[in-house]
């Protein structure tokens, strides 16, 4: 009597396998989800090698996680250069906004990376959309002290060209670098920097100050020097 053949062995539900027409199947919403879900942990984490392979398998570039944060946001946040090289050669969005506002490129500003601030650079930001409190890069750059982030955009990328923006605090990049910093070198350097191409001194915040108001009542004699 002949051997039953073996029964065929399961596909997962929604797999890539090729369909009886040769065509490749597409992957149900479980599989996607989940290769997009892999893949912001792999760029937050910084895994170059998975972010490449998921993406080749088909996780969407711009997914999101319950932040509304892609993968190239979590690689900036978390200073994983490698991983958003590969997301920014890949085509991914250096100003999606995630739900508070920011985005990859604004987000340099904060971290001071200069290496992610070059990376994301490539991937041509507008220089005029805003972080979430209605400034530029420079913004929280001055205020923390991030001078050689300040030092390498100013360089590099003509933003300059918004150098007064007022947030909706009130504060220029200029106010914030010395009504909010500590008036140490970074900040003094960061003035002197913005002074240099432009920065407007004259400019007051909401109560009337100027940069300069603002170092004397703080005693920066430097940073007064520098404004005076």
């Amino acid at each position: 009597m002949a051997a039953c053949a073996p029964d065929p062995e399961p596909r997962e539900r929604g797999s890539r396998s090729p369909s009886a027409s040769g065509r490749t199947a597409r992957p149900g919403e479980g599989l996607l989800a989940q290769w997009d879900a892999d893949l912001l942990e792999a760029a937050g984490a910084g895994d170059a090698a998975s972010v490449t392979a998921l993406l080749d398998r088909g996780a969407r570039i711009e997914a999101r996680n319950e932040d509304g944060r892609g993968p190239l946001m979590l690689a900036a946040l978390a200073d994983r250069v490698e991983a958003a090289t590969v997301l920014v050669e890949r085509g991914a969005d250096p100003d999606a906004t995630d739900d508070l506002g920011d985005t990859p490129w604004v987000t340099c500003g904060v971290t001071g990376s200069v290496a992610m601030m070059r990376v994301i650079w490539e991937a041509g930001p507008d220089l005029t959309v805003p972080n979430r409190r209605g400034g530029s890069p420079l913004h929280p750059a001055s205020e923390r002290g991030h001078a050689d982030y300040v030092r390498e955009v100013l360089a590099t990328t003509g933003i300059e060209s918004v150098i007064d923006r007022v947030n909706y605090n009130g504060w220029t990049a200029l106010l914030e670098a010395v009504a909010l910093g500590d008036g140490g070198e970074p900040h003094q350097e960061i003035t002197a920097m913005l002074l240099d191409v432009g920065a407007d001194a004259s400019l007051r915040d909401r109560n009337g100050r100027t940069a300069l108001d603002h170092a004397r009542a703080r005693g920066y004699g430097v940073i007064e020097d520098l404004l005076a």
